[in-house]
């Protein structure tokens, strides 16, 4: 166990990133307001999200059932990822690296679900009139550990 420590300072460093930039967005913006970064390419825009990752199922207002299913199904998916976590062997680091971004990001988008009810996300990518769904710096860490793990799966010598 000790030798997984490190994997829990990178956890906390990736869950205090998130909830400050997500803290400052609230404090800095309304909702829907808007901060152009790179004029044609990123803006800071806050939005609410009820729905999943990127938006998904964000329709429809706010229901208590649909708060309970994508919050469960979080939960879920994040216990799943932990067993994992525990189960992979030390010397694959660029798997754990993986596990730990995406436990980081599940963790920091439960806090915001679990805290308001919804998840704060502000980076809002585009060219021309198309637009990335918006996101934050959870799924930013949640989207590398992915790549990390794709990668360990392509590149793992057999």
């Amino acid at each position: 166990m000790k030798r997984r420590w490190p994997y829990a300072g990178l956890m906390a460093a990736c869950l205090i990133l998130d909830q400050i930039t997500k803290a400052l967005i609230r404090s800095e913006l309304r909702v829907l307001d808007s901060v152009v970064v790179i004029p044609g390419f990123l803006n800071l825009t806050r939005v609410q999200n009820r729905g999943a990752v990127f938006g998904l199922l964000d329709g429809g207002g706010a229901s208590g059932l649909k708060f309970i299913l994508i919050t469960s199904a979080a939960v879920v998916a994040l216990v799943f990822v932990a067993v994992y976590f525990f189960r992979t062997p030390l010397s694959d680091k660029l798997t754990l690296v993986g596990l730990t971004l995406i436990m980081s990001g599940a963790v920091g988008n439960l806090a915001d679900r679990f805290l308001r009810g919804s998840v704060t996300d502000f980076i809002d990518m585009y060219v021309k009139k198309w637009h990335w769904p918006f996101y934050n710096a959870a799924d930013s860490c949640i989207t590398i550990g992915a790549c990390f793990l794709i990668a360990t799966l392509v590149f793992r010598r057999k």
